[in-house]
């Protein structure tokens, strides 16, 4: 039974279980989902996920919202990416949701997708300096290791590089942190891994305007 993701190009978070699965080969394919035109806000989509976000995964009567409960269903399913320390591959996980994913989407989408006039004052300084923190975190702990985890890859590290592949800047740059840029090439070295921008459907260059046509 093929499953479904309702998913967008420039959603880190819908990335993280569509990568998933694509390293896991699992059987899959993208509903793609027009953020920008307010589809996530219309009755049909709450309708599917009342909370109004991406990712929703669907297999057959199964209904799953949120990237991590995506990910740890696919990794129960297919025996893959659960590492050998299911307390530590959790717990980095969810210093993804906290502390990472949690600052990166919203730093993003401020300084990539909201007009500078409608931007609160300071809150996207705020967001990229708990990042900084973020950062520092997770490129100590990559300093004598490959993986987050014990046994990696894992969905751990499948959630932690979910925004850090797109080439719109909030406030990283891989430059800086040295450990990470060397985990974010192992991590693209995996066989079956995709850009989030050729994984899932829809990026910023479809809605762009199309000179001398």
């Amino acid at each position: 039974m093929t499953a479904q993701l309702w998913c967008f190009g420039e959603s880190g978070n819908a990335y993280k279980p569509a990568l998933t699965m694509q390293l896991a080969g699992y059987d899959w394919h993208p509903v793609p989902v027009d953020f920008f035109g307010g589809e996530t806000r219309t009755p049909a989509f709450r309708a599917l996920n009342p909370m109004g976000e991406v990712p929703v995964f669907r297999e057959g009567d199964l209904t799953l919202t949120q990237s991590a409960v995506i990910q740890l269903h696919v990794a129960e399913r297919t025996g893959r990416f659960l590492g050998t320390d299911r307390a530590e591959t959790m717990r980095w996980l969810m210093f993804d949701n906290h502390k990472l994913s949690g600052q990166a989407g919203p730093a993003r989408f401020l300084l990539n997708f909201l007009p500078e006039d409608k931007r609160p004052a300071g809150v996207a300084d705020y967001l990229q300096a708990r990042l900084k923190g973020a950062y520092r975190v997770l490129d100590t702990h990559l300093a004598d290791r490959d993986w987050v985890a014990p046994g990696g890859p894992t969905i751990a590290d499948l959630a932690l590089c979910g925004y850090l592949y797109y080439p719109e800047p909030f406030g990283f740059d891989r430059g800086d942190w040295p450990h990470i840029d060397r985990w974010l090439q192992g991590i693209a070295a995996l066989p079956g891994w995709t850009h989030p921008y050729d994984l899932m459907p829809g990026n910023p260059s479809d809605r762009a305007p199309k000179e001398d046509q």
